[in-house]
């Protein structure tokens, strides 16, 4: 039995209306998903499979929720050994070893902060991260590069006292993580008083994904997890028992999205695929052996998955598929639904918040709308003044009961960057920088970051829309849309394309591509410029970083 029923007064809903209208979250005093979910399902359900983790190599590793509550408690223990309490800020650079679950939970024991990061991360990344947010320990894997990035970085991180290494390879000046994990008690004991945790406390720091400038440092407090409940519940659609895999590094905001709290509240056996390279076969294959009952990815995945031929594949076992992290195009939704039967869910939101917008059950889906806001958050598109747009109109999303409920999931503060939130938080609103319209039925329909909309000869387009045309086209794999400077225009659109396997560039396919877009939507929208690229310039959680592109074109055009 999952506990939402123990956090929610009505898990079941007649309707869109009556859920928006109806929903509500018991959040306890002095909430710690730790101990308040995951140590209570030990007691009542120690047996229950909680964690598949799964590799590339056919490797699989089951915990139960006993497992779980005995690994965590020994890594809390080792925490506290080596200095670690309430408020002291721990990074983890895991990939999806189980390790990641084990040291999230114990952090939440101690009461400490925990920052997930990516393998990805530089020398000057650490550095930088280290610094900004006072960081005594990394638990990272026995990677050779990685390891190397952090021994580079390590003199010039101020506070940081241990780097610990999960894996057989320990270099002599890091601290061996399952030496200390064998060593420490399966016993460890709720603090209490000053060292308990509250419900505003920080619990968790996230980098931003830095698309537009240096990653600012997003903190959510120890009700984060319970605003998840709507994620995996009414927009994933986890099962009671069921398998769901989210594709999500545990450095990324997502894996907080789709791989730990929502999910586990609802009783979700959560699986943990530790993939070297992403090979749409193989993850197929994997899908296909796991016998999955919910599946969550960003749109790249899908874009690749589509290519390869569905039918080979048995995944009658999965009832919902999801996808977030960037709009869902209307090709890549068809193309699925043709080839599974799947309708692929969307769900919109940010890493500062849970899920904002999605595609619930009670209503149909429109392919390329974003769907309907979450009944935790009071949505609404306002121009710049402030005011609410009427339909049909592009504005920005904001949070209207952002400050007078401040709806557990939304953001606690910006850490340390007073200019940030003066930015996201004025006359009781949060404004998340996203830029939408809302039709007559109710539905948001994505347009893109404020920063990300092109304004040509007096139109305003939003590169989603004309993103959506380009993917029509079957050369294209993936693209992006921004803004060239234009002294006629103001601006003119540009399409950066990566090209679909057995297609080559050539001066004919970009006009075959023009002449395409002109079709599909208005053909004012269609790329003046074509560009042809093997690979999009990316964040390290694997958003398209429109910004350096235009930045690019933007030194060109001056020289």
């Amino acid at each position: 039995m999952s506990m939402i029923k123990k956090f929610l007064p009505r898990t079941e809903f007649s309707s869109y209306e009556d859920f928006k209208a109806n929903y509500r979250v018991n959040i306890p005093e002095n909430f710690n998903f730790a101990y308040d979910v995951m140590d209570e399902y030990a007691r009542l359900s120690p047996d229950r499979e909680a964690l598949l983790w799964c590799d590339d190599h056919g490797n699989e590793k089951h915990f139960t929720f006993a497992q779980v509550k005995a690994q965590s408690n020994r890594v809390a223990n080792a925490y506290r050994q080596m200095g670690i309490g309430k408020g002291d800020v721990v990074l983890l650079i895991l990939r999806q070893r189980p390790e990641v679950w084990f040291c999230m939970l114990a952090l939440h024991k101690l009461g400490a902060v925990v920052i997930p990061a990516t393998f990805q991360l530089t020398p000057k990344d650490i550095v930088y991260r280290c610094n900004a947010a006072d960081i005594k320990i990394i638990t990272t894997v026995d990677d050779e590069g990685l390891l190397n990035n952090i021994a580079e970085a390590r003199p010039a991180c101020k506070t940081l006292r241990e780097v610990c290494v999960v894996g057989s390879h320990i270099p002599q000046d890091c601290r061996d993580f399952h030496a200390l994990m064998q060593q420490a008690s399966e016993t460890f004991e709720r603090p209490t008083g000053s060292q308990g945790t509250k419900n505003d406390d920080p619990m968790l720091i996230y980098f931003s994904s830095g698309t537009t400038g240096m990653p600012k440092m997003l903190l959510h407090d120890f009700r984060y997890p319970l605003g998840h409940i709507t994620t995996a519940k009414y927009w994933q659609r986890v099962e009671d028992g069921g398998r769901h895999l989210t594709m999500a590094d545990s450095g990324w905001a997502k894996f907080g999205w789709g791989k730990i709290y929502g999910q586990w509240i609802c009783g979700a056996v959560i699986v943990g695929y530790d993939d070297e390279r992403f090979h749409p076969d193989v993850l197929l294959r994997t899908m296909e052996r796991l016998k999955l009952t919910t599946f969550c990815a960003p749109p790249t995945i899908y874009r690749f998955l589509i290519k390869e031929d569905l039918s080979k594949y048995d995944l009658s076992t999965i009832r919902h598929c999801g996808i977030a992290g960037e709009p869902l195009n209307p090709e890549v939704f068809n193309r699925f639904y043709e080839a599974t039967g799947l309708k692929v869910t969307e769900g919109f939101g940010q890493s500062e918040t849970t899920v904002l917008l999605a595609n619930y059950p009670w209503f149909d889906i429109k392919p390329g709308s974003t769907g309907k806001p979450s009944p935790l958050y009071d949505l609404d598109i306002v121009d710049e003044n402030g005011d609410s747009c009427e339909d049909g109109i592009v504005g920005t999303i904001v949070i209207r009961n952002a400050q007078k409920d401040h709806p557990p999931g939304l953001i606690r503060t910006y850490y340390r960057d007073d200019a940030a939130n003066a930015r996201a938080f004025f006359d009781g609103m949060y404004s998340t920088g996203d830029m939408a319209w809302r039709d007559s039925d109710g539905y948001y329909w994505f347009v893109g970051r404020n920063d990300d909309v092109i304004k040509c000869s007096g139109y305003r387009i939003g590169p989603f829309e004309v993103e959506s045309a380009l993917l029509t086209h079957p050369s294209v794999l993936e693209c992006a849309v921004t803004a060239v400077p234009d002294p006629v225009r103001g601006q003119v659109v540009k399409a950066t394309v990566v090209l679909a396997r057995g297609y080559t560039a050539s001066d004919e396919l970009k006009k075959e591509i023009q002449s395409h877009v002109k079709h599909v939507t208005a053909p004012y929208k269609y790329p003046r410029i074509v560009e042809f690229v093997e690979e999009l310039p990316k964040t390290l959680s694997g958003k398209i970083r429109r910004i350096q592109i235009r930045n690019e074109d933007q030194e060109k055009h001056q020289n």
